[in-house]
């Protein structure tokens, strides 16, 4: 049948595009390398974890070598579980989100030993592409100068890092702009003392495009591997575990990675970076024969006490917005208390309704400073292994005299700032179990006295060259503030030293 006259005239002038398929296809949402590739790789850098540390370092890198045809591989543990932190799926609230996360297929208890039999310990590992970063608070306030004082390094060295790391992940103060009810409770606050109260510094970006891409609110690692994904070049496996580290005449060479099928791979590096956490790296350190006596050692994290109470707030406006109240760290407190509405990311009106006087939930949460000590430590078990055949992990911890009483000045002080702006507490302040806030620190502290000390100031073991850590593993004292940002902060001032180090 020949074709109709108007459709023979309409092919003189119109070009009919051809369809030109992509040559390789992505199985997943970011592109994978299959280990057998990168065994027959030789890396500039290997990158051990994904989590705030690492994630870190592979930005910094990428952005600073672009496509230069250094070789960089990223190692994780974990499988792909979210593809960004879970408070930017429309499917999970907050509450949802605690349930997801706290499924033990994803977190593992640790055997821990304590002496206070009245305080028991829940410390756990979170393994998944992203870390811990797919579920944190988000809170973001830097460091107290005065936590700086056994550091190898000062606040203001540290500063120019702050403020790139605060760019990076969005930091701002936004989240609560403009909010009646936030500038009520801070003017009760101020007005009983607490001149410091301050509106919580979040990294949760309210400008959502960055050089042309589209990225979510709530910050997690995966908008630093994004980034890199954009400007640079690496290979990334998951569903691989790092097990040791090689080393010639005191110079780190590779890893070795296990599969879950416990197929084993030998990864060569110049370079190596340990970011798997506060609690692998030591493990993977031991496990490799590393001789440093204070591996796993000063394993500090924070006091942790949280209350809930009920706020009666009059309000004529029908948006009241967004509560996210910090009473910082200070000169005379070793301690933050935050305030913020029961579900922390909700806005107000969404929850009470309609206008008039309504009780608003609050919850309060209290962190307290813990002293670093040579006791409490990271050991490996000498008797129990994993499913790999590798020995498996303990802690061992409790608070010193210092501590506790830390801990009773913070649960003090946030019953008088309840009392004061109106909150009736449920009830009294109850403190958690440490290791329960996940905000340890200090297993392979940085220093200068080799003596008490695992890396550096930027990192790099002081026992094997090229051999670096970059994580909340390396930070000597936290004081009573969240760590995240000074986790990047630190990541990215070790991997300039990295760049540094390559280019000479």
């Amino acid at each position: 049948m020949s074709s109709p006259r108007y459709f023979r005239d309409v092919k003189q002038y119109i070009h009919v595009c051809s369809s030109n398929p992509p040559l390789d296809y992505l199985d997943h949402w970011i592109p994978l390398t299959p280990l057998e590739q990168m065994a027959r790789t030789d890396y500039d850098v290997i990158i051990v974890g994904t989590g705030a540390g690492g994630g870190a370092v592979l930005w910094r890198l990428c952005d600073k070598w672009r496509k230069g045809g250094k070789r960089i591989a990223v190692i994780e543990r974990g499988d792909l579980l979210l593809p960004t932190h879970a408070m930017n799926l429309p499917t999970l609230n907050y509450e949802r989100m605690i349930r997801f996360v706290e499924n033990p297929k994803f977190k593992q208890p640790i055997t821990c030993h304590h002496t206070d039999l009245a305080i028991p310990l829940d410390f756990s590992q979170f393994f998944a592409f992203g870390g811990r970063t797919l579920y944190w608070g988000t809170g973001s306030p830097r460091f107290h100068p005065l936590d700086f004082q056994t550091w190898p390094f000062t606040y203001q060295e540290l500063l120019p890092y702050y403020q790139i790391a605060e760019r990076v992940m969005g930091v701002s103060q936004k989240f609560t702009q403009r909010s009646t009810i936030q500038q009520n409770l801070l003017r009760r606050l101020r007005t009983i003392g607490y001149v410091e109260a301050t509106d919580f510094p979040l990294a949760i970006d309210h400008n959502f495009r960055k050089n042309g891409l589209h990225l979510s609110a709530v910050f997690s690692s995966i908008n630093l591997f994004a980034h890199a994904l954009n400007v640079g070049a690496f290979d990334l496996a998951v569903n691989a575990r790092v097990v040791q580290v090689f080393t010639d005449k005191g110079t780190v060479v590779g890893v070795q990675v296990l599969t879950p099928s416990r197929k084993a791979y030998v990864i060569k590096g110049k370079i190596v970076v340990l970011a798997a956490s506060t609690l692998e790296n030591p493990h993977i350190l031991l496990c490799s024969g590393i001789q440093d006596e204070s591996i796993g050692r000063y394993l500090v994290n924070h006091s942790w006490a949280e209350t809930e109470g009920r706020l009666e707030f009059v309000h004529s406006e029908r948006e009241i917005g967004n509560m996210a109240i910090l009473v910082p760290r200070t000169h005379r407190q070793r301690y933050q208390v935050e305030i913020h509405l029961d579900q922390p990311y909700e806005y107000a009106p969404n929850i009470y309704g309609e206008i008039g006087n309504r009780d608003l939930r609050i919850s309060m949460r209290g962190f307290g400073a813990v002293e670093p000590r040579y006791t409490n430590r990271v050991s490996l078990s000498p008797n129990q292994v994993d499913e790999y055949g590798i020995p498996k992990l303990a802690v061992h911890f409790t608070f010193s005299e210092r501590d506790l009483h830390v801990i009773q000045q913070m649960i003090s002080s946030m019953e008088n700032q309840a009392c004061g702006i109106g909150i009736h507490l449920i009830a009294p302040p109850c403190l958690k179990p440490p290791g329960r806030e996940s905000h340890e620190s200090g297993t392979c502290r940085m220093g200068n006295n080799p003596h008490f000390s695992v890396t550096n100031q930027y990192g790099e073991l002081h026992q094997v060259s090229n051999l670096f850590v970059a994580d909340s593993s390396v930070l000597p004292y936290i004081g009573g503030t969240n760590p995240a940002l000074t986790i990047v902060a630190v990541a990215i001032r070790t991997a300039d030293y990295i760049l540094h180090r390559l280019k000479n």
